[in-house]
């Protein structure tokens, strides 16, 4: 006769199983909207990639996560990128990538919360869209866009990005 100590665990099985699933369903889902015809290729990563768990750092996260200086130089060219400065306003006076709206690391949370008109007010452009693929993160040295890059994913930002060498890499490219 089967105990209803292992119903139970049998039922927490089941419904961790249908949570895993069915989140993997809406990531596919969510990847192939505004696609005419999903392809296999797409459908299928949706179900075995993730973003970074809880605890993780992004620095864990794959290395799709990192925008190197020779992609955000495309991306820039292209005005193709949403680039976001997390260091503080001083640092961000003293020295900014072209484009880059300011928005300390302190701040970045409550502010991806804003309604999309009110992030367009308060920062003077379109706010960033939960499945856009054109977010980018950076900060001085990297240490502080992989935490933005946490956050934003947390809020369900799972396409955003970091630039990892930040301002000092941007800087020395320059030449500035």
């Amino acid at each position: 006769m089967v105990s209803l100590r292992s119903s139970l665990h049998v039922a927490l099985v089941l419904t961790m199983w249908s949570y895993v699933l069915s989140r993997a369903f809406c990531q596919t889902v969510a990847e192939v909207r505004g696609r005419c015809y999903p392809t296999f290729g797409s459908v299928l990563r949706a179900f075995t990639t993730s973003s970074p768990k809880y605890g993780e750092t992004s620095e864990s996260a794959p290395s799709a996560s990192v925008v190197t200086y020779s992609q955000l130089k495309t991306m820039l060219s292209n005005r193709d990128i949403q680039l976001f400065d997390v260091r503080n306003p001083d640092e961000y006076l003293a020295g900014r990538i072209p484009g880059a709206v300011n928005i300390p690391l302190g701040n970045l949370e409550e502010s991806l919360k804003l309604s999309p008109e009110h992030f367009q007010q308060l920062f003077e452009v379109k706010a960033p869209g939960k499945d856009d693929d054109n977010i980018v993160f950076h900060c001085k040295s990297g240490n502080r866009s992989s935490k933005a890059l946490d956050i934003a994913r947390r809020l369900g930002f799972s396409r955003a990005r970091h630039y990892k060498g930040g301002y000092s890499e941007w800087a020395e490219q320059e030449g500035k």
